[in-house]
This record gives structure tokens, sequence and C-alpha cells, in this order.
């Protein structure tokens, strides 16, 4: 197969148009139109003597000269524009010699270009500025479904085929239609649109105007990476309702087993603190004062649960007020101080001095602390250090950080950490257990107020957890701000 060229296009790449040549091909490729000029510039000592001898004779006529010494001269005369023509045509023949190389290295270079063409994969076509098709492969032929004379067609002969085939749908008038694109063919260029045609497959035609007028386009036959795109974008739309009916599930069921838990844990406690009298028997008093705290547990983690289904949903309402954030902060560190207690922790703030508040719903800033704050104690070492820090970064946000100095997470730990449900390893459940909805939903919460979560740890050497809210942190003075390196630091 070949790249079709119409003669116009077959002009240009015959005498190299668009490819000018260097100075001394294009010498060569003139043929001397002047023999005798030629061998002048070729020869000058010889075309100097000829003139001499022709300048002789012609004298020789006002001065008589012997008869032998004018044959000589003839001679000489005769001898010398021989000798020069043999020279011209010997020049003639070396310029034809190198035009006939010339010639064959614009085939080779031509035969390079259509095989290029015709292996690219995509359908190609020009038309000049007259709507006269002048190149063209097969595989432009093939996606049309083209047949007939080509190479004497033009825009208007093809589109009207297309017309009345149906490639551009039901018309009740080919004509009006074909010539109506014909007009916009050459208008809004560069421009790309895509196609179905008759048979059912997905044309993408991408078309550029030329510098002289034309206009080039490919034509790339994109079905299947349609359909692909099609069965792509359905799997996402029912992953995501499977996601959507699998939060409205839990939420539901949160919901219902809030009921009947909120009467086992006011009964249980009711019992446990003998508000109805005494209970004789001690082991049923520690009996119900577990039934007691394992009612508070289950919540705990029905409400995780629900919080969670709500993130997941787009369903959390958030309550904005403006709040202290030392008043949340110390309220925290009252619930998680008693565990800390238990586990000989200690627990270190570093504050800014004036007072920070910052629009957003108190709950859940809180809730987002006692998760962090209860992870650093669930998974510090005994006698360890957890540091809490609250300030104001360069960009004037609120920067809220808990450190560890725990057992701390590789990276692929912290990847499956933050997704619900997920831990660390298999080994931090067993040993310390938790639901895994801990970070998940602090995250969901942070990010629910246009913030962010980072998480920066290292195995054995512990965690930082790092927090940024955004402008509407505010301070009643100019408090110590957190540099970037406190900000940024790594866990030593």
């Amino acid at each position: 197969m070949h790249l079709k060229l119409g003669e116009r296009g077959a002009a240009k790449v015959r005498h190299g148009a668009d490819a000018p040549s260097p100075p001394h091909e294009r010498t060569a490729e003139r043929p001397m139109r002047d023999p005798l000029a030629a061998a002048f510039r070729l020869k000058p000592l010889a075309a100097i003597a000829f003139a001499f001898l022709l300048v002789v004779v012609c004298a020789s006529g006002f001065v008589p000269l012997p008869r032998g010494l004018q044959e000589l001269l003839f001679a000489l005369i005769a001898g010398s524009l021989g000798w020069l023509m043999l020279a011209a045509v010997n020049r003639q023949e070396r310029a034809m010699r190198t035009l006939g190389s010339r010639e064959d290295q614009l085939q080779e270079q031509s035969k390079l270009l259509q095989s290029t063409l015709e292996n690219m994969g995509e359908g190609l076509s020009v038309f000049d500025r007259d709507g006269r098709l002048i190149a063209w492969n097969s595989r432009f032929v093939s996606l049309l479904k083209l047949t007939g004379d080509l190479p004497n067609a033009t825009l208007a002969d093809i589109l009207l085929t297309q017309a009345r085939r149906g490639d551009f749908g039901p018309l009740d008038d080919p004509e009006t239609e074909a010539r109506e694109r014909a007009v916009r063919f050459y208008r809004n260029l560069p421009t790309e649109v895509e196609r179905i045609t008759s048979t059912g497959r997905v044309l993408l035609i991408r078309r550029r105007a030329m510098p002289d007028g034309a206009v080039v386009s490919l034509y790339s036959d994109i079905t299947e990476r349609k359909a692909a795109e099609e069965k792509m974008e359905q799997a996402r739309a029912q992953a995501e309702f499977a996601n959507r009916s699998k939060s409205e599930f839990l939420a539901n069921m949160s919901h219902e087993l809030r009921t009947p838990l909120n009467a086992i844990i006011g009964f249980s406690e009711a019992i446990s603190s003998e508000l109805l009298g005494p209970v004789a028997d001690k082991k049923q008093l520690e009996y119900m004062k577990d039934i007691h705290r394992s009612g508070l547990l289950l919540l705990s983690i029905i409400n995780d649960v629900l919080d969670m289904s709500k993130i997941e949903a787009g369903k959390l309402e958030l309550v904005l007020e403006r709040i202290s954030v030392q008043r949340v902060i110390a309220e925290t560190l009252r619930i998680v101080g008693e565990s800390a207690r238990n586990r000989r922790l200690q627990l270190v703030t570093r504050l800014a001095d004036d007072d920070l508040s910052i629009l957003c719903d108190d709950r859940a800033l809180k809730q987002v602390l006692l998760n962090l704050l209860s992870n650093a104690v669930k998974f510090s070492h005994e006698r360890g250090r957890i540091d809490m820090r609250a300030g104001l970064d360069v960009d004037r946000m609120l920067v809220l950080e808990v450190a560890d100095a725990g057992i701390g997470m590789s990276e692929s730990e912290i990847e499956r950490a933050l997704q619900p449900f997920g831990q660390a390893s298999s080994t931090t459940t067993r040993t310390h257990g938790g639901t895994g909805l801990g970070l998940p939903i602090a995250k969901g919460l942070v990010e629910a107020h246009g913030g962010t979560l980072s998480i920066v740890s290292r195995p054995g050497q512990g965690t930082l957890v790092t927090i940024r809210l955004p402008q509407q942190a505010t301070s009643a003075s100019s408090s110590p701000s957190l540099n970037e390196s406190e900000v940024r630091r790594a866990v030593a």
C-alpha cells in the first residue's frame, strides 16, 4: 500500500516544495542553457584564445594574410569551438546525472513517507483550500468506507456520499447538509469531534489548518476505547451505589441497635449502683458492672459506625460555632487523663498563650482530638510521653499536633489504618483491640471542615499526627505560631 497523492500533492513531493535543496544541489539541478557561456566559465584560457583567433580572422578582411595562414587560423578556430562545445556537453551530462541522483533520492524519501503514513494506524486526508482531495492513505478509505474515483474526488463529493448513506443521521435533504458541512469544514480549526458511523463504529476526527490553506485530518477508530470507558463508568456507578447502600444499612442498623442498648445500659447501671436496693450476691453485682461497661463500649462502637456511615454517605451535618480551642483540648485531656494515669503516661501540652478560636463543630473537633489522644495512649509504652501542641502556622491556619513515642507504623500500615475498619497489623488488633474507625473518622471530620490530617510515623519510634484547619482560625492577639520545622518535624 502507498500513500495516495493527487496531482498537486505529487508535484509538491517531486519538486520538494517544502524542503529547499542545498545551494550546491540547486546549481546542479538547473541544466546549462548556453554551452558557450559554460565553456567560458569552465575553460577561460581556451575561450580567450578562441576570441583572439576570431578577432584575427575578422581583421584579415582589412589586412590580407597568406592563404596557408588563413587556413591554419580557420582550423584552430574550428578546433577550439569543437573543444569548447564538447566541454559544454560533458558539463550538461554531469548536470543530468546529478538531477537523476536527486530524483532517486526524492523517490526514496517519498517511499519512506508513504510507508510511514500507511503504517501509522490512523486515517489521513488532506484537502486543499479549494476542497480537492490531494493526499490520503488506505486507512482513511477503510474507516470512511469510500469507493469510486478518489484521485478526482472533492470534499463536497465525499460529504454527499456520507450524507446519502446516513453517516450524519436521517436527513431530508442530503445535498444541503453536505454543502453546509463543506463550508464548516474550514472553520474553527483546530478541532476535534467524535462521530458514530452508520455501522455503529465511533470515530475521533482531529483537523488542523496548514499554512497554504489546506486542512489535514486524522481519523481514529475509538470504538473499543469508548466501550471500555462506558464499562468503567458503569462499574464506578455500581460501586458508588453499593457503598451508599452499605452506609445506609449501617446507619439504619446503628439506630435500631441503640434503642435496646440504651435500655440495657440504663438498667445495668441502676442495678450496679444499687439504686433499687442492695444486691446480696457481690458476684452478681460484678457481673452487672461488667454488663454496664460492655454496653457502654458497644454503644461507643455503634456511634463510631454511625459517624463513619454518615461521612461516607456525605450526610454529615456540622453545627458551626465560634469555640475556644484551649477549652476543647482541656476537656479532651480530662477524658483521657484517667487512662493515661493508669498506664503512667505523661501528657505534655504546648498551647498558644492567647486564646485561639475557630469556627467549627464543637462535638466534631472534640471527637477528633479524643480519637487521636486515645490512640496515642493505647499505642504508647508505659511510662512514656504524649505531646499535644496547638498554634497557628505561617499561613495563619490552626495546627494541632498529637505525638507519641509508641509502637509506630510503616507507610503501608499508615495507609491501612486510614481505611475504615482497618488496623495497622493483625498483631495490633490482638494486642490493643479496637474497631479501626478512630483515624478514618478523625480524617473524615477534619476534611468535612476543609482541613487536612497527615501522619508521620516510624516503627518502634512513635507517631506524629498533624491537623490543619483553614483560615477560620483566629487569635485574640499575635500569639506564638508554630514554625515550619515544628509543624513538619519527623518522629525521632
